[in-house]
Formats: structure tokens, C-alpha cells, sequence
């Protein structure tokens, strides 16, 4: 799906080329053909060749997959995704970014208003 959302558009072999060890051809076929029937993407004919796009603009996807990790890793605990965010080793946060991320946390909070 991220490959698919950051392209717009493509076909089966252009997703295959895109991803790092990549399964079989008929195996992203099948995953794209489930894509479709659960409608996450939708296939057009351009010639002889499906092309697949998204069905959900990636701001929405963005929330929904972030609100599967948030329940599924985190037990819903903003503050635990965001603290192992921030325990990454190779985040560094410029004072730009954290008082970009504090403004929106007193925002969330109603504080900023």
C-alpha cells in the first residue's frame, strides 16, 4: 500500500520492481486482487494491464494505520508510541522540531488556545 500511495498509481510489476525482496509476480498479484476486493485499492484496465491506485486519500490511511499501532503495540498510550519515537537511536530533534511538537501537544490539550 505505501508503495502504491506514494507512486498514485501503478501496475503490478512497477510495485514489485519498488519493493526490497520481493515475493513472486503471482504473489503481489494476489495481494493487490485482495487489496481490491476488501476495497483499499481500486484496478483499472489501461491496455492489457491493471493499474492499481488507492481508494483512501494518505492522510486518512496515515490516521487509520496510526490508530492500529496506537491499540495494537501501545495499548492506545499516545505517550508510549511517542516515547519509543523519541528513544529511537537515530532521533535527534532540532529545538525547531520541539517547540513545533510542543505547540501541538498544548494544542491537543487545549492549551494553545
Amino acid at each position: 500500500m505505501d508503495i502504491v500511495h506514494e507512486l498514485g498509481s501503478a501496475t503490478a510489476a512497477r510495485i514489485r520492481e519498488r519493493m526490497t525482496d520481493p515475493p513472486s509476480y503471482s504473489a503481489v498479484r494476489s495481494v493487490l486482487r485482495i487489496l481490491v476486493d476488501k476495497g483499499h485499492l481500486a484496478a483499472e484496465y489501461d491496455g492489457p494491464r491493471l493499474v492499481y491506485s488507492p481508494t483512501v486519500p494518505v492522510h486518512r490511511a496515515r490516521r487509520s494505520v496510526m490508530r492500529h499501532v496506537l491499540r495494537t503495540f501501545f495499548d492506545g498510550s499516545v505517550e508510549g508510541a511517542v516515547n519509543t519515537l523519541l528513544e529511537l537511536e537515530d532521533t535527534q530533534l532540532t529545538p525547531e522540531e520541539r517547540a513545533r511538537m510542543k505547540k501541538l501537544i498544548d494544542r491537543a490539550s487545549g492549551e494553545g488556545r
